[in-house]
């Protein structure tokens, strides 16, 4: 298959040099490696740079509010299992407003991949403090320097129950696309959190900065199946960052376990209603 397959001719709009350009790259090449037809992907996101990216993917896609992707996603992966869901967006789309639902979709172990965009501000309103961003640094929100600790995605994961939970970024194209393509592969819920920068709002956690930081697990011996080497590989950060996969563990989805899901999908079951009465009913959307 050829990565053209998931080009369209829309533009993506993000600032030259932003991180999102390797992500959306990223999703592209890992869907082409793994021979997945376009028609079998549907693409969430909620609100924020990253989120646009279901317009620059040729693919099923759905825009929807802040912070409600990984909702929308699940109800689309319980309908439709067979669907590979992707939820594409940012740290403050995914990591604030839409925690709640983040924390609750990992510990029930929905078979979707989570792709957050962590540029450690809130770019597309011009550079306010997100939940990433880095303690003392100064913001449009935070003149005097944000004085919280930021959230740990990578530890939040592996303590909530997700199955699969790895790092990339996005300087480092080649390897952020595996990391996307092992998400999608694996049988539960995938984190894949993405240092992707923002060029234009953040100042402190740059390409440079990152460069002179990440190292890979992988080369480093890490067995991803040791949940507390993962645990505490995750607190690493400022010195040696690093980026990977941290842990991998097969536990049964929600899908699997759903009594509702036994006699097949949603979408392949019979409505219980008549030809004729179906008719009437579309109707009601024409």
């Amino acid at each position: 298959m050829d990565l053209s397959v998931y080009k369209v001719e829309t533009k993506a709009t993000w600032c030259p040099g932003c991180g999102d350009f390797a992500v959306l790259r990223g999703i592209q090449t890992a869907l082409t490696a793994l021979e997945i037809n376009p028609k079998d992907v549907l693409v969430v996101s909620g609100i924020g740079c990253s989120s646009n990216l279901p317009g620059f993917l040729k693919s099923y896609g759905f825009h929807g509010l802040h912070g409600r992707a990984v909702p929308v996603a699940t109800g689309a992966k319980l309908v439709n299992p067979d669907l590979n869901v992707i939820v594409a967006g940012g740290d403050g789309d995914g990591y604030g407003i839409g925690l709640n639902h983040w924390v609750h979709a990992m510990r029930r172990n929905f078979n979707i991949t989570y792709v957050v965009m962590n540029n450690q501000v809130y770019g597309l309103t011009t550079g306010q403090a997100s939940p990433t961003t880095e303690k003392g640094q100064r913001t449009k929100s935070t003149p005097m320097g944000v004085i919280e600790v930021p959230i740990n995605p990578i530890s939040m994961a592996l303590v909530t129950g997700a199955t699969f939970v790895a790092r990339a970024f996005s300087g480092d194209a080649d390897h952020l696309a595996k990391m996307i393509e092992l998400g999608i592969k694996h049988k539960g819920f995938s984190l894949v959190d993405v240092l992707s920068p923002c060029v234009t709002y953040n100042k402190r956690n740059t390409y440079q900065w990152f460069r002179e930081r990440v190292y890979r697990l992988q080369d480093n011996g890490h067995n991803p199946k040791n949940l507390d080497d993962a645990i505490k590989k995750s607190y690493e950060w400022d010195a040696k960052i690093p980026i990977g996969v941290f842990y991998e563990t097969d536990r049964p989805t929600y899908e699997d376990e759903e009594p509702g899901l036994k006699k097949g999908p949603v979408v392949s079951q019979p409505l219980g209603i008549n030809q004729e009465l179906g008719k009437e009913l579309l109707k009601e959307f024409e």
